[in-house]
């Protein structure tokens, strides 16, 4: 055990990423009115950017029915492959905002955490920090302070800060006893007075084995009955199903529910972009909080030992997002960052009295390129003149 816990700590050593904690002094100019981050749990980057694995679409017990997913979502190439599986993030989001994360590039984005599990990884998206003393998915409060609660503490966002979320440990991620932000999670019923939000909570009430990770559709239907009521400018949307699916075993699930998310944040795009205060106001963050087992017989699983936990990926489009389509600069980020990044997107800076991960860089800076030595002449000769 105690060699265990020694690789473990060395491990948390090695995957610190080199990136400084932010001034809290720093200002920060908005680029977005408003934020929503959507995770789909345990998404590997492999079908993201490949698309569906060979392998695992024609192993009979992982997809018991191939021919019908070869249908769906089997092409020639990667490209045509990964358009099949997530259309909405690579017709819109591969033409108008960015995706990071394809290791065949070389471009990397990984947790800093040890574990590569959902707790850690979901602290470290939050709070900006990995805390080796958050090492299980156990429902324990979060002694630390996340991006969603400091910003909503500021007289700009009170009120205007919700997550509603597949997994019923988030309310002790994201400490709602402590800060009371307003979470909807596993198999809560929503409090809107609709009609729409009736029948959600009927339907739930009629589920009978009920899980700890509540059907992403219902999920997605809750938050948007809170999205038509309350425009919040800070929105954190979590499913879940593309875990259990591969924890399940089941890749024609975890296939399709990969796609059905890519339908969920398309639908809320197109709600974003016909609402007024939201249409060319706000920014998408989309990501995953842990990678998976790369080969082939460790797919379903993840974890501290298990290779490829640690890989994941980032999409995002909106304000301040350059346009830079499927990243293949051989580059590292790292999970940790995010926290700081959905601040200074907002206009602030995260500061919640210990070192975070540094913001993610959304623009390429500008280079001046050197002029020919004919051109430079040129130059001074027209300066001289002046």
């Amino acid at each position: 055990m105690k060699n265990v816990l020694v690789s473990v700590m060395l491990l948390t050593i090695l995957q610190q990423p080199d990136t400084p904690g932010t001034s809290p002094s720093q200002t920060v100019p908005a680029s977005t009115g408003n934020v929503f981050i959507i995770t789909t749990d345990g998404l590997r980057w492999q079908e993201v950017f490949a698309g569906a694995d060979s392998l695992l679409i024609n192993n009979e017990k992982a997809t018991p029915v191939s021919e019908l997913s070869n249908m769906l979502y089997w092409d020639v190439t990667p490209e045509a492959r990964r358009k099949k599986l997530m259309p909405f993030l690579w017709n819109i989001i591969a033409k108008k905002g960015q995706l990071a994360g394809n290791r065949f590039y070389g471009n990397k984005v990984d947790v800093a955490n040890a574990y590569a599990i959902s707790y850690p990884g979901y602290n470290e998206i939050f709070t900006g920090t990995t805390d080796e003393m958050i090492s299980s998915n156990k429902k324990y409060r979060n002694p630390n302070i996340n991006v969603l609660e400091f910003l909503g503490n500021k007289e700009d966002f009170q009120g205007k800060v919700a997550a509603f979320t597949s997994w019923d440990v988030f309310p002790y991620i994201l400490n709602e006893k402590r800060n009371r932000l307003n979470i909807n999670s596993g198999y809560e019923n929503g409090i809107e007075y609709t009609a729409g939000q009736e029948v959600i909570n009927e339907v739930q009430q009629e589920v009978t084995d009920k899980q700890a990770t509540r059907y992403d559709q219902l999920t997605f239907a809750s938050a948007k009955e809170y999205l038509q009521a309350h425009k919040p400018k800070l929105f954190f949307l979590g499913l879940g199903e593309t875990d259990e699916f591969a924890h399940d075993g089941r890749y024609d699930l975890y296939l399709q529910q990969a796609n059905a998310v890519d339908r969920m944040i398309a639908e809320l795009w197109h709600w974003v972009q016909t609402t007024p205060g939201y249409k060319d106001n706000t920014t998408f963050i989309i990501t995953t909080d842990h990678g998976r087992g790369s080969k082939t017989g460790k797919w379903t699983s993840h974890g501290a030992f298990i290779k490829g936990s640690s890989e994941v990926w980032l999409a995002m489009i909106g304000p301040g997002i350059e346009p830079l389509g499927e990243l293949k600069e051989k580059q590292q980020l790292y999970q940790r960052q995010l926290a700081q990044t959905i601040a200074h997107l907002l206009g602030e800076n995260f500061d919640p009295g210990q070192p975070v991960g540094e913001a993610i860089a959304l623009k390429r800076k500008e280079t001046v390129l050197p002029l020919p030595e004919k051109d430079r002449t040129v130059a001074l000769i027209n300066d001289a003149r002046k």
